[in-house]
């Protein structure tokens, strides 16, 4: 029997998932103009919550919409869109899943994310998870991180 040879991987390969790291403008824009569907984890129901004003600007600007909160067992619609319990579960692609949870609170929904396969992870802003965002990257999934959607909405208008 023959023994498989351990073939290193480049340095090339160990760092090509880093690309996947948004961080500047111009990757900024790009995401945001491949964007027209949104899963929103951890959107809430008052409309003084950021987690319910972002989204709700977002759509304002056509951007579709999928709610997909942690709270709130017997809400079934949120911004007048059918709510959703996990990732997996929703019907067809999504461009970009708006994370609204605490940075340690993300691990659990990783693998949920990967099995649905967004272009982009955006965690909002004051949220970090290196650890995740790296095994987003991996996976092949743009992660944009800290930053807020809203913002960056309005100062790449569409």
């Amino acid at each position: 029997m023959r023994a498989h040879a351990f073939t290193p991987m480049s340095d090339m390969q160990q760092t090509e998932w880093r690309r996947h790291l948004v961080t500047r403008d111009d990757g900024i824009a790009r995401v945001l103009a491949d964007t027209r569907r949104i899963a929103v984890l951890g959107i809430k129901v008052e409309a003084w919550q950021p987690a319910y004003y972002v989204p709700e600007f977002a759509q304002s600007r056509g951007i579709e919409i999928v709610p997909v909160p942690v709270y709130y067992p017997d809400v079934h619609h949120i911004l007048d869109q059918p709510v959703y319990r996990s990732l997996t579960a929703i019907p067809g692609d999504i461009d970009m899943v708006n994370v609204f949870r605490r940075g340690r609170d993300i691990p659990p929904h990783v693998d949920d994310i990967i099995a649905k396969r967004p272009k982009c992870v955006w965690f909002q802003l004051g949220i970090r998870n290196d650890e995740a965002a790296e095994r987003l990257a991996r996976a092949g999934i743009d992660v944009v991180q800290d930053r807020c959607l809203l913002v960056e909405l309005r100062n790449h208008s569409r």
